[in-house]
């Protein structure tokens, strides 16, 4: 799921189409409008294109059965939870969410505030629902943020890492949301990397890894042993 992309794939016939119908593809929910948009063809500019890599696989082409199948607007994410019931949960058994770009937080054209503000409608969105009872929510970043880390990255000095020939890099942030969690608030030092999400993926549905590298990391499961933290 993706903000923005019915707006990207001039989707006109969606609800969550925000450019409105008018030949200039004037947008009132955002300020960025690409020069001499002629209506219907007026993609979001903060939608990042070069954020969804599934958009450049031909399989995942515009008309194809896998696009409709995979891609969807995230307004869909959010209606699936709000249509859930106190005994059934419509999400599906995996999603993946990738905000606009006016929401992903990333310096230069956008700030913390909106992506913040996103993604506590996107928990609430699951809070709210059926879905909070065994739904593992997992927010992270490709990026840590900043040019300093007062940890250095293990496996430095010409060693490998245990999963990456380059050995990890800078530390990135990850919040895991979940119930069964031993405490409130939680602080796991494992050695995780972004592949541990799918490792945990693969684990949870009995899944063949995609590569020796999700093959050999250790999963997030980890969390529902980790260290309560008192308040």
């Amino acid at each position: 799921y993706s903000g923005g992309w019915d707006n990207a794939a001039g989707n006109t016939a969606s609800q969550w189409y925000t450019n409105g119908s008018g030949p200039t593809c004037a947008d009132p929910h955002h300020y960025s409008i690409p020069v001499n948009a002629t209506y219907p063809n007026c993609p979001d500019q903060l939608f990042m294109f070069h954020h969804q890599p599934l958009n450049y696989f031909a399989n995942y082409a515009p008309g194809t059965t896998a696009r409709a199948q995979h891609l969807r607007d995230e307004g869909e994410f959010v209606q699936l939870a709000a249509s859930s019931t106190n005994q059934q949960c419509n999400l599906k058994s995996v999603s993946f969410v990738k905000p606009i770009g006016e929401q992903n937080e990333h310096p230069g054209y956008t700030s913390e505030n909106p992506g913040s503000e996103h993604l506590v409608q996107l928990l609430q969105a699951i809070e709210g629902s059926a879905c909070r009872r065994d739904t593992m929510v997992v927010v992270t970043y490709d990026e840590f943020g900043g040019q300093w880390d007062h940890v250095t990255p293990p496996g430095q000095g010409g060693a490998a890492g245990p999963h990456d020939q380059w050995g990890p890099g800078t530390r990135i942030p990850a919040l895991i949301i979940a119930p069964r969690l031993p405490g409130d608030f939680v602080v796991d030092s494992t050695q995780h990397d972004t592949t541990s999400i799918l490792a945990t993926i693969e684990h949870r549905f009995g899944l063949a890894p995609l590569s020796a590298r999700d093959a050999a990391v250790i999963d997030l499961s980890t969390v529902f042993r980790a260290r309560a933290v008192e308040d």
